[in-house]
């Protein structure tokens, strides 16, 4: 089944690369490939540019945030043990928000500061990023109860600190007008004018958290008998339950800060591993993560080419897909008839 899902992921990327306003078949693809590396570059030829500057990072893209939404999302599930816990519960995605917003108002209101940094990162990536993992970091904070995190409090805690971080980022909307127009389409959830800077990035978020995540998928199975038998059985909980978060937390950040607020992908991908393989990390972790990558990419792929040349923001067709499952979903697990 792991095999099955590698190759469909390579296909979804194929055909990524393949549509879009221009059309590139697979034949034409290898032979700009291949050319592009004997040269050292796309050189003069537009269908090379095409490929190597504006295809390929955006499709690669869209598979690694797919990766980390859906990697976090198998880990926040098991640790708070419930089908409908997100990568979003933490307010991660309500500090991104945050510090994309305060990236925009900065520029529109021509403070000085550059549009990129000395890494050559954006300045509203970079923004997104830290008040991602600044959210994070205050939730840890107020969720500890004498050094350690019980799943309620820091379930709630999220829940708070994500509440009060968006009514932030819609006064800062309603404050500023014409000039924050440009994150409404960044909170909708967009791979446009995705860069190999972008790539890079994620591509070292995606193999670190997915790493810490491959070594806990023991500690994680016998975490869902809960965590009083967890610790009888040698699982140190609460130092787990740090890691998660951290693991998590970092994947989720650097998506957010890269493609904006992506909705539906950590919560409806493991979900639907689950159905499929069973419960066992060590097949869900790694199952997630591919097939995570398959549907953004896919996802993506719609959204720029339904109302070609103009394109919608990945994060509506997702949510399109998604919702219904999530209904269906919610309606199961009130029943009783789903849980891990």
């Amino acid at each position: 089944m792991l095999g099955g899902l590698g190759v469909a992921l390579l296909l979804a990327l194929l055909t990524g690369i393949s549509v879009g306003a221009v059309d590139l078949p697979a034949a034409r693809v290898a032979g700009l490939l291949w050319d592009a590396l004997a040269r050292g570059g796309a050189g003069d030829d537009a269908a090379a540019r095409i490929l190597l500057e504006i295809r390929l990072p955006r499709v690669l893209l869209a598979a690694l945030v797919g990766a980390s939404l859906a990697s976090a999302g198998a880990s926040f599930q098991a640790l708070f043990r419930n089908p409908m816990a997100d990568p979003y519960v933490l307010g991660v995605s309500g500090g991104g928000a945050l510090g994309a917003a305060l990236a925009f108002y900065a520029l529109g209101t021509g403070t000085g500061l550059p549009a990129t940094d000395t890494l050559g990162f954006g300045l509203v990536p970079v923004c997104a990023f830290m008040g991602a993992v600044a959210a994070v970091t205050v939730v840890g904070r107020l969720a500890r109860v004498d050094g350690r995190l019980p799943v309620t409090t820091l379930l709630l805690a999220g829940v708070a600190v994500a509440a009060l971080l968006g009514a932030v980022v819609s006064l800062l909307v309603y404050l500023s007008g014409d000039q924050m127009r440009p994150l409404v389409f960044w909170l909708l959830g967009s791979l446009s004018g995705a860069s190999w800077r972008d790539v890079a990035a994620a591509a070292l978020s995606t193999a670190v958290g997915t790493g810490l995540l491959a070594r806990e998928v023991r500690a994680l199975n016998a975490l869902l008998t809960g965590e009083e038998p967890a610790y009888h059985l040698g699982v140190d909980v609460e130092r787990l339950k740090r890691r998660l978060l951290v693991a998590g937390s970092l994947l989720t950040a650097t998506a957010v800060s890269v493609s904006g607020v992506i909705g539906f992908v950590g919560l409806i991908v493991p979900q639907g591993v689950r159905l499929v393989l069973g419960g066992d990390h060590r097949i869900v972790v790694p199952a997630s993560t591919l097939a995570g990558a398959t549907v953004l990419v896919l996802c993506d792929t719609v959204a720029r080419t339904i109302i070609a040349p103009a394109e919608l923001p990945v994060g509506v067709v997702t949510a399109l897909a998604g919702a219904p499952f999530f209904l269906y979903l919610l309606r199961s697990y009130a029943s009783g008839g789903m849980g891990l």
